[in-house]
């Protein structure tokens, strides 16, 4: 199957990690993606259904909306795609709007002019709520029309929700298999960019995590894949799982120099099976046996 690419730019995609993901996701019915993102694991695995989650409204929003009605978003979206609109007080002035503005279908369109067009493709909200990612002046910033197409089709095999990681959890079942991919924990204290969806994800929520990832494995018997930064804060938290360590770029760096490789996990909490139930004897059984043994004598 040719590597599909998501349609979306994304800090931290995991389009050139999907191979060794691939490797390590179990076999099941069902992929389970607490934190999709961009959706680039959805887009190259081959399962019979998905369950996908975010916490950001506007992502799940738009996906729900180009699964349904993909010829009406691909077109609303295209009028975007200009030279008109490649200009820094356009781009604001849709930013502005996109704030103020409660209609799916423009904040799903805008949405993905905003990604396009904006600083390195980065998905950012302020305190308040809006999105203040700056003009990201492209010389001619891609209109991902193949890409939006295959995933639109992609689609039909899955369910968008919003909501946060606990209860997409509580939604797998036996003959899932469950890939998590959270904001990573920092590998220092300046290099903390949690922000992604406005309300942070602390290193609470990264042991949080852990501990549903552990319960769904070895409780539930629902095998969990996590990847993350390779640091002793995250080999701690996944004590119980099999460690795999893989070298991929950085992409967050607007500046190529920057982008050195890092050390990832994919920690895999894997599903043990149910002991045995051990068969207590039946007084009752024993009597009765008793019994015809003591007639077999007579």
């Amino acid at each position: 199957m040719k590597k599909q690419r998501a349609f979306l730019k994304w800090a931290g995609g995991k389009y050139g990690l999907v191979e060794d993901i691939q490797k390590h996701l179990p076999d099941a019915r069902k992929l389970v993606e607490p934190f999709v993102g961009a959706g680039s694991v959805f887009l190259n695995t081959d399962y019979d259904q998905y369950l996908l989650a975010d916490i950001n409204p506007d992502l799940i929003n738009l996906y729900n909306l180009l699964k349904t009605e993909p010829e009406k978003y691909i077109e609303e979206a295209r009028r975007f795609f200009t030279p008109e609109h490649n200009q820094k007080e356009v781009y604001l002035g849709v930013r502005a709007d996109f704030n103020q503005s409660d209609d799916v279908l423009f904040r799903s369109v805008a949405f993905l002019y905003m990604n396009r067009f904006g600083f390195n493709g980065l998905c950012r909200y302020n305190k308040k709520g809006g999105f203040n990612v700056p003009f990201g002046s492209y010389k001619k910033p891609y209109f991902p029309e193949k890409e939006l197409i295959f995933f639109a089709e992609k689609a039909k095999k899955a369910t968008f929700v919003c909501e946060g990681y606990p209860e997409t959890f509580r939604r797998a079942r036996k003959g899932s298999v469950v890939y998590c991919d959270p904001p990573y924990a920092p590998l220092s204290n300046t290099a903390n960019f949690t922000s992604y969806a406005g309300n942070g994800f602390s290193l609470d929520d990264q042991a949080a995590l852990a501990d549903i990832a552990e319960h769904t494995a070895f409780d539930r018997h629902i095998p969990v894949l996590i990847s993350n930064h390779d640091t002793t804060l995250t080999r701690r938290l996944y004590h119980g799982a099999q460690l795999n360590v893989v070298k991929v770029k950085r992409t967050i760096s607007r500046n190529g120099s920057g982008r050195n490789k890092v050390d990832e996990l994919l920690a895999l909490f894997e599903a043990k099976a149910q002991p045995e139930a051990k068969i207590k004897p039946d007084p009752n059984a024993e009597i009765a046996a008793k019994m015809i043994s003591d007639l077999d004598k007579r």
